[in-house]
C-alpha cells in the first residue's frame, strides 16, 4: 500500500471556523429559483506566467438572451485589482497568456463571425483585435512556447457540394456518417496566417504540446461522434505534424495524455485495470513516448483519478482524486513511489490547473457556502491562499443549509455515505419531507459543495422545509473497484438498495418523515428514479429527468453504448444476447407495480437518453392510471442549457413535489424580465 501523506491546508481550519460560528445573523433571506439561477459560474482559470495575475471566466444569468453569458476578468494574485476585461455581446471564453505574459488570447464570435475565432487583447488594456478568420469553429487553444504562434483544433469545412445540397433541401444523410472531421491547426502570431498540422479520415479529439514545443501527444478517432471515442489511441508527432507514431492499441478511451518535461514519457488516465480490461475507477498510466508498453501507477489507490500534470522538473506527477464526497489534489514523488495529499477539506475540486513554471497550483473549490472562488497553492505544504471572492456574497446574504456526511449499512453489509442536507432552522426532534436526490453517471459521486445547479437546487429545498438525502450508492466512483463494479452484470444489484437503505437511516436518525418522501434524479439518477417508483410506494412524489426505462431499446437510442456493455454482459444484438439481463433490469419490466405520482422532463434532442425513453415511461404511467406529466424541451440536449427551460424544470418539480408530498399549493416563480413587466403594467408612470 501507498503511505500518504496528508497535508492540512487553510481549507481545513476554514471548514473548523465555520462549524463553531454562532447561528446565521439576522437579515439573511431564503434564496429562490431565480437567486440560484443568477449565482455566477467562474471557470477557467489561469495564472499569468511570472504568477503575479490571474484571468478567468465568469459567467451571469442574461435573462433577455435566455442564457448565461461569459466574460473575462483579471485579477492579481493578492486578492487585488478584479478587472472586466471583454464585454462581447455573445461572451468569450477560454483565456489563455502568452509566453511573455503580455497578450491574452480567447475564443469568442463577434460582429459578423458565423463561427467561434481565436481574439487577442493585450493585458495592458485596449480592444480586442482578431486573429483567426477559419472557415470553421475554432476550439482548444495553446500557445508554442516561443509566442510565436496558437494551436487550435477545428472541424473541416463542408464541401461546396454538401452546402448546395443544403440549400437546395436535397439534404438525405447516411446517419452517423453526416460528420466532418476534426483536426489540428496552427495560427502565426501577429499576422494571422494559417498552417495545418493534421489532415485525413479521422479526427483529432484532443492534444498536448510538449514543454518545449517541439512535440505533440494526441487522441486520434475514428471519427468525432462520442460513441466511438473508446476507439480513439494516442499517437506522438512532431509540432509540424511529420513523423507520426501511434503509440496505443486497444479499445480503450483513453484521455489527458501530456509529455514529460524532457519528452521521454507521455502520462494519460483510462478506466482500465493494468489488464486494460474495461469498467474500473481511472487510473493513471505511463508510456515510454518512443513506443513500448504503458505501466500503471498506484495500482492499489481505492480513489477515481482526475485530471493529471507533470511537475516542472519531470520528477513528480500531480493529479485530483476523487475520494467519494471530497475530491483532493496529491503529489507523486516518481523516485521512491512516494505519494503526498497536498489539500484537505470539505470541498470538491472544480477545477485545477498547476502554473507552467513552478509547482504552482490554481484550484477552484465547491464548498457548502461557496460555488467556486480561485485558491492558490504556492507550494506544498503551504495553506491555500483565497485569490477570488466572487461568492462572499452568498453567505452574507442567504440562509444557507447544513450539510454533513453519513454513513450506514446496504442490504449485504457494505458501508455506503452520503451527503446530508437539513432544512433551513432545522429544530432536532422534529421530522420533515425528505427528498432524495441520486446522481446522474452513474460512474460519479456526489460531493460536498453548495449543491446549487438547476438538477438539484439544494438551497432552494432546504428553504422550503425539506431536507435533502444524496446517497453515494453501488456503482459510484472513489470508493474502489469493488464497489463501482458491483453494477457489471447486472446494474440494479444493490444500488437500488443502497439508496432505500439510506432513506431508512435518516428516518431512524429523526430527521425525515417517512409519510412525506421525494424522488428525484436526472440521467443515471433519473434511471434509479424510474427503479425505485416500481420497486416500492413509499414515495410519495417522483420526478425522471432524462432516464431511461428499457435498457433493450435505450442501448440502440443512445450515442454512447461501448461503456453500458458491462452492465449487461454483451450487447442486445450479438449472438446468444443477454436479452434477459437487459430485460430484468428495465425498469418497464416491473411498471405495473407503479403508483408514485411521476413527473417525466426530457430535452427534445437529448442524444444521451433520447427522448422515446421518457415517452416509453410517460405512455406506460399514463395508460395504467398513475397521476404522471411529460415536459419536452425544444432545442435542449441531455442538460438543458436555456434560463427559462431550467426555470420551469425547478418550478414544475416544486409543484408537483408540494401537490403530492405536502398536499399544499406552490406559486411558480417567474423571471426576472416577466416580473419587472407585470410591475410595469400595474404601476403608474412618475
Amino acid at each position: 500500500m501507498h503511505r500518504i501523506v496528508r497535508i492540512l491546508t487553510a481549507v481545513s481550519w476554514l471548514f473548523l471556523a465555520f462549524a463553531i460560528q454562532p447561528a446565521a445573523a439576522q437579515n439573511k433571506r431564503l434564496m429562490t429559483l431565480v437567486d440560484l439561477l443568477e449565482v455566477p459560474s467562474l471557470g477557467d482559470p489561469q495564472l499569468s506566467p511570472d504568477g503575479s495575475q490571474l484571468v478567468y471566466t465568469l459567467a451571469r444569468a442574461d435573462w433577455k438572451a435566455n442564457r448565461r453569458i461569459s466574460h473575462i476578468w483579471r485579477i492579481n494574485a493578492d486578492g487585488s485589482g478584479a478587472i472586466q476585461l471583454t464585454n462581447g455581446e455573445r461572451g468569450e471564453s477560454s483565456p489563455r497568456w502568452s509566453p511573455d505574459g503580455r497578450v491574452i488570447a480567447f475564443l469568442a464570435q463577434r460582429g459578423d463571425d458565423e463561427q467561434t475565432q481565436i481574439y487577442l487583447i493585450e493585458n495592458s488594456g485596449g480592444e480586442a483585435r482578431q486573429l483567426t478568420r477559419h472557415q470553421t469553429g475554432v476550439s482548444n487553444i495553446t500557445w508554442s512556447p516561443d509566442g510565436k504562434w496558437i494551436y487550435f483544433l477545428a472541424s473541416d469545412p463542408k464541401s461546396a457540394e454538401q452546402r448546395e445540397r443544403e440549400r437546395s433541401r436535397d439534404d438525405v444523410y447516411a446517419f452517423e456518417e453526416n460528420y466532418q472531421q476534426r483536426h489540428l491547426w496552427k495560427v502565426a502570431v501577429p499576422e494571422g496566417r494559417e498552417e495545418r498540422i493534421t489532415q485525413g479520415d479521422y479526427s483529432v479529439l484532443n492534444y498536448s504540446l510538449s514543454r518545449d514545443g517541439t512535440k505533440i501527444v494526441f487522441h486520434r478517432a475514428p471519427n468525432p461522434l462520442l460513441g466511438y471515442s473508446w476507439q480513439s489511441e494516442i499517437w506522438v508527432m512532431n509540432a509540424d505534424g511529420s513523423g507520426a507514431t501511434q503509440l496505443t492499441r486497444n479499445q480503450v478511451a483513453e484521455s489527458g495524455a501530456k509529455l514529460s518535461p524532457d519528452n521521454s514519457r507521455i502520462l494519460f488516465t483510462a478506466d482500465v485495470n493494468r489488464n486494460f480490461e474495461p469498467y474500473y475507477n481511472d487510473n493513471l498510466f505511463l508510456l515510454p513516448a518512443a513506443g513500448g508498453d504503458p505501466q500503471i501507477l498506484l495500482e492499489d489507490l481505492p480513489y477515481e483519478i482526475g485530471e493529471a500534470h507533470w511537475s516542472a522538473d519531470g520528477r513528480s506527477i500531480f493529479f485530483t482524486a476523487n475520494l467519494g464526497v471530497h475530491s483532493q489534489l496529491f503529489q507523486l514523488e516518481l523516485a521512491g513511489n512516494r505519494l503526498r495529499q497536498l489539500t484537505e477539506g470539505n470541498h470538491a475540486i472544480r477545477s485545477w490547473e498547476p502554473a507552467p513554471k513552478g509547482d504552482i497550483h490554481v484550484l477552484s473549490l465547491d464548498q457548502p457556502t461557496n460555488p467556486g472562488d480561485v485558491w492558490l497553492l504556492e507550494r506544498p505544504g503551504r495553506p491555500l491562499r483565497k485569490v477570488t471572492r466572487v461568492f462572499d456574497y452568498l453567505e452574507r446574504e442567504f440562509e444557507l443549509p447544513r450539510q454533513e456526511k453519513i454513513e450506514w449499512k446496504g442490504a449485504d453489509g457494505v458501508t455506503v455515505e452520503g451527503l446530508l442536507y437539513y432544512p433551513i432552522d432545522y429544530r432536532p426532534g422534529t421530522r420533515y419531507p425528505l427528498v432524495v436526490q441520486t446522481h446522474g453517471g452513474p460512474r460519479a459521486s456526489d460531493k460536498y459543495g453548495f449543491a446549487g445547479g438547476t438538477g438539484n437546487y439544494v438551497p432552494v429545498l432546504a428553504a422550503k422545509g425539506y431536507a435533502v438525502l444524496r446517497p453515494n450508492y453501488r456503482g459510484s466512483t472513489g470508493y474502489g473497484d469493488d464497489f463501482l463494479r458491483d453494477m457489471v452484470g447486472h446494474y440494479f444489484n444493490n444500488a437500488h438498495l443502497d439508496v432505500l437503505a439510506g432513506v431508512d437511516h435518516v428516518i431512524a436518525m429523526g430527521v425525515a418523515d417517512p409519510e412525506r418522501l421525494v424522488k428525484m434524479g436526472w440521467s443515471a439518477g433519473g434511471h434509479m428514479t424510474n427503479k425505485i417508483i416500481t420497486f416500492t410506494d413509499r414515495f410519495k412524489a417522483a420526478s425522471s429527468g432524462a432516464g431511461a426505462v428499457n435498457w433493450i431499446s435505450m442501448y440502440g437510442q443512445s450515442d454512447v453504448r461501448n461503456n453500458r456493455t458491462p452492465w449487461f454482459g454483451g450487447t442486445p444484438w450479438e449472438a446468444n444476447a443477454p436479452i434477459d439481463v437487459y430485460w430484468e433490469h428495465s425498469p418497464l419490466k416491473y411498471i405495473a407495480n407503479v403508483k408514485t405520482p411521476t413527473l417525466i422532463l426530457v430535452g427534445e434532442n437529448d442524444e444521451r437518453v433520447p427522448m422515446p425513453q421518457s415517452v416509453e415511461l410517460y405512455r406506460a404511467l399514463k395508460s395504467n392510471g398513475v397521476p404522471t406529466r411529460l415536459y419536452v424541451a425544444p432545442r435542449e440536449p441531455h442538460g438543458w442549457r436555456e434560463l427559462r427551460h431550467q426555470l420551469f424544470k425547478m418550478n414544475a418539480e416544486l409543484d408537483w413535489f408540494e401537490r403530492y408530498a405536502m398536499n399544499r399549493t406552490y406559486v411558480w416563480e417567474k423571471p426576472p424580465a416577466d416580473t419587472a413587466r407585470e410591475a410595469a403594467r400595474v404601476s403608474p408612470q412618475p
